[in-house]
């Protein structure tokens, strides 16, 4: 089984609010096409600071992460960020990377755009029951 890649769409969402209020150009809104790797071992999603700083995202807090190898460190979290896998879109936190390293999805952003990883086809597909849109569970 191999990792899964995927084509990923992020945006300032402060830059975004301010063009619809007619502040500024829509060319004005802070946003990046990258390729992530979706990490299914990882409750939040991770970007590298370089691309953190890029989208002008503000360090909300700090979180102490732990690694499979069960070494422990604290990192900071930014944001607030759009993410947009396909059609489907979120806004969220994520945790602070090291530079030029892959950006990381996690399993908050799958199970809120009810995405499932298929790593056998190396692939992200919506699960059967909710093909065009998040079905989200309330119980």
């Amino acid at each position: 089984m191999g990792e899964i890649r995927i084509d990923v769409a992020l945006e300032n969402p402060v830059d975004r609010g301010l063009f619809e209020r007619g502040v500024g150009e829509e060319s004005d809104i802070r946003r990046a096409n990258v390729e992530g790797v979706v990490d299914t071992g990882a409750v939040m999603s991770m970007l590298p600071s370089d691309l953190v700083e890029r989208l002008g995202l503000a360090a909300q807090r700090t979180v102490r992460v732990r690694h499979a190898d069960e070494r422990s460190e604290e990192r900071e979290v930014a944001g607030p960020l759009t993410i947009r896998i396909g059609d489907r879109f979120m806004n969220m936190d994520c945790m602070v990377g090291p530079p030029s390293g892959d950006p990381l999805i996690g399993r908050t952003v799958l199970a809120a755009l009810d995405l499932v990883a298929d790593c056998a086809n190396r692939a992200l597909t919506p699960r059967p029951e909710s093909p065009d849109y998040p079905l989200l569970n309330l119980k």
